[in-house]
């Protein structure tokens, strides 16, 4: 006997036989064994079944014969299961699909719809799928492929909620009881929104690669009333830089200065561009930059070399200073043969420890409460539950990447 499983593939495997020969024209057995991954005998069965049921589909011989239907027959878009339906709204992030465990259920579903499409809207759509393609990662970054997000994904979609291990931005491991509300994809780095149970703070966000260990519970849990995913988001992306560039510094740049702003984080040097005043007889130009610290500040400014000078706060103008003349006295050492000490170009703390460093474009990260923001950090910005952030400002769970 035949089991319900082995129909329901059997089922599977002629519809896309229909849809490759609705699509593709003329396929040729070979390439149909091939990519139904099955063998050529079962590939005759399946075209004799399919000409048993009506299709008009017939056989050429020859160096390039195959299975092609008949001219002007045409398939209707019908059987798209709710996870193809799903995947529609993936349909441009083909490696998101990938992730969550949705790439073949992708590729079905496009190949439906292709084969809904009349030949020349179908044509249409190849070209597009040819010369346009979204790569979301940065440049430098390595793809972030956290081992756990299938089975978080499976927790959004069924409203269960899950047991994590977490690994805070500042090493130390937390375990949390979560209600998973939904995921985010954000420059290439997957998050995790969700509630703490019984905790009554609302959605916090987490850094899906962070979760060292994660179990899905049995238990259900009711969604927040009018909770609404992008909203929050959006919300939380504004409270995230608001809570990060607590304070501000004025600067002067050099022309040069000005085309090396970008340096110093891309949300800084945007609101850096916008203030700027028109440049002195000197081509010198003033404006004001959003700095999350005067230490982080002194790490990004001191990217620009001679192209800035710091005019506030006077806390950051001689932090400047100090770090300049460190670094003047310790490569006139070394242009005299001697070998400096480390101490020399942080100055004795005027320059700061090498535990205030955030390092230019720095990886920051979601914090236990999750942490949203950027998931590269420029030196201008690293609280939140980045390494430096979740110490200083006392909020374990309540800040980003």
């Amino acid at each position: 006997m035949i089991s319900r499983d082995n129909r329901q593939m059997r089922s599977s495997r002629l519809l896309s036989i229909l849809l490759r020969l609705n699509v593709h024209g003329r396929v040729s057995a070979q390439q149909l064994a091939d990519e139904l991954e099955v063998s050529l005998r079962t590939i005759y069965r399946d075209i004799e079944a399919l000409g048993a049921a009506g299709i008009p589909v017939y056989a050429t011989r020859g160096r390039h014969g195959g299975f092609q239907l008949m001219d002007n027959y045409r398939t209707r878009l019908t059987g798209i299961s709710p996870d193809e339906a799903d995947a529609l709204f993936l349909a441009g992030l083909p490696g998101a699909a990938a992730d969550l465990g949705l790439g073949s259920v992708l590729a079905a579903t496009q190949l439906k719809l292709l084969a809904a499409l009349p030949p020349e809207l179908r044509e249409r759509a190849g070209r597009i799928r040819d010369r346009f393609h979204l790569d979301a990662p940065g440049w430098l970054r390595e793809v972030d492929a956290p081992p756990h997000l299938v089975s978080i994904a499976d927790a959004v979609w069924s409203q269960r909620r899950v047991e994590v291990r977490y690994e805070r931005a500042n090493r130390t491991v937390v375990d949390r009881v979560l209600e998973p509300l939904g995921l985010v994809l954000k420059g290439g780095t997957w998050y995790l929104v969700a509630s703490v149970r019984a905790d009554g703070r609302g959605p916090r966000t987490y850094r899906v690669s962070r979760v060292r260990a994660v179990e899905v519970l049995e238990q259900a849990f009711q969604r927040p009333d009018g909770f609404d995913l992008a909203t929050h988001w959006a919300d939380y992306q504004r409270e995230y830089e608001q809570r990060i560039f607590k304070d501000s510094a004025t600067i002067r740049l050099s022309a040069d200065g000005r085309s090396l702003l970008f340096l110093i984080g891309t949300a800084a040097a945007r609101a850096g561009h916008a203030a700027m005043q028109a440049p002195d007889p000197d081509g010198w130009a003033r404006t004001t930059v959003p700095i999350e610290s005067v230490r982080h500040a002194l790490h990004g400014l001191m990217q620009l070399g001679a192209d800035v000078e710091v005019l506030e706060p006077v806390e950051l103008r001689e932090l400047v200073a100090n770090s300049a003349q460190a670094m003047t006295r310790r490569y006139a050492r070394l242009s005299g043969g001697g070998t400096g000490s480390a101490g020399d170009v942080a100055s004795a703390g005027d320059a700061g420890s090498a535990g205030d460093v955030a390092s230019a474009g720095g990886a920051g990260s979601p914090g236990d409460t999750g942490s949203v923001g950027p998931t590269r950090r420029s030196a201008m910005s690293g609280s939140g539950e980045g390494p430096a952030g979740a110490a200083r400002s006392g909020r374990a769970e309540s800040s980003p990447p």
